[in-house]
C-alpha cells in the first residue's frame, strides 16, 4: 500500500484501487467492478465505468439492501458484493475482474471441489488462499450470491464459472494485491498445463494459510444453497 492509499478516505481508495487494477492489465474497457464498506453505507463503481478512469464525485452510493442513495446507477453485479459483505463483517472492500488468466480458468474444470486452484506456490496460499469455483449463473443473476454466502469455509477469493474473478479484503488495497497474486497463480497454472507438478503438499498449504490469515482445507465441498422462496 502506498502512503497516498494509505490517506486516501473511501472514495479517493476506490478510485486508486480501479487505476492500479488497469495499471496491473487486470481491467480492460468496461469489465468488472469494485466496492469499498464507507460506514452504513457502499460506495460502488457505477454500471458500464471504465475502472481506471473512475471519479471520486461520480461512484454509485448505495444501502445494504441495495437502494440507491445517490449518484449513477451501480453495476448489476451488487448482489454477490453484498453477499461477501454479509459472510464476514472483517470484509471492506470487494474487487471483480475479468482478468486473462483468471478468466481462462475459470472456463475450466476446477482442480477439486474446493478449489478452482491447486496450492502451486505458497504466495497464492498465503496471500489468497482455497479459491473454488462457483457454478455458472448470468451476470447479475441473484442465485450466484446465494453460491457464496453459502461456501462453508473463510474465503478470500472465488471464481465465477466461464466469467472472473472476485477478491475481498480488509480494505481495496488488501483486495487489490490478492487479485493480483490470483492473477499470477492462474497465469501460473495455465503455464504448467499437461506437464508434471510439484504442488506444496497438504500440511504445508494449511500451515502457510492459517499463518498468513488465509484458510486450506483439503476435502471440503461447497454447500448447495437453500432454494429461494
Amino acid at each position: 500500500m502506498t502512503s497516498s492509499e494509505a490517506m486516501a478516505g473511501p472514495r479517493e481508495a476506490l478510485v486508486l484501487a480501479g487505476r492500479s487494477l488497469t495499471a496491473n492489465g487486470l481491467s480492460r474497457g468496461s469489465a468488472g467492478n469494485l466496492s469499498v464498506r464507507d460506514g452504513d453505507r457502499l460506495l460502488m463503481s457505477p454500471t458500464g465505468s471504465d475502472l481506471g478512469s473512475l471519479e471520486a464525485a461520480s461512484l454509485s452510493v448505495l444501502d445494504f439492501e441495495g437502494n440507491l442513495q445517490e449518484g449513477p446507477r451501480p453495476s448489476k453485479e451488487f448482489p454477490f458484493h453484498r453477499a461477501f459483505y454479509r459472510r464476514d463483517c472483517a470484509t471492506n472492500a470487494v474487487v471483480h475482474v475479468h482478468s486473462p488468466a483468471a478468466m481462462a480458468v475459470s472456463c475450466l474444470e476446477p482442480w477439486t471441489e474446493w478449489s478452482a486452484i491447486p496450492p502451486l506456490t505458497p504466495y497464492f496460499v498465503m496471500r489468497v488462499g482455497q479459491t473454488p469455483l462457483v457454478p455458472y449463473a448470468d451476470p447479475g443473476d441473484p442465485s450466484q450470491a446465494d453460491w457464496i454466502e453459502a461456501i462453508p469455509y473463510p474465503l478470500h477469493a472465488v471464481l465465477l464459472q466461464n466469467h472472473g474473478a472476485i477478491t475481498v479484503g480488509r480494505d481495496l488495497a488488501e483486495a487489490v494485491d490478492t487479485a493480483v497474486e490470483l492473477e499470477q497463480a492462474c497465469d501460473t497454472l495455465l503455464r504448467t498445463a499437461g506437464l508434471p507438478k510439484r504442488l506444496l503438499d497438504e500440511e504445508t498449504a494449511v500451515r502457510l494459510a492459517g499463518k498468513y490469515g488465509r484458510h486450506w482445507t483439503f476435502g471440503q465441498p461447497l454447500a448447495v444453497p437453500p432454494a429461494q422462496s
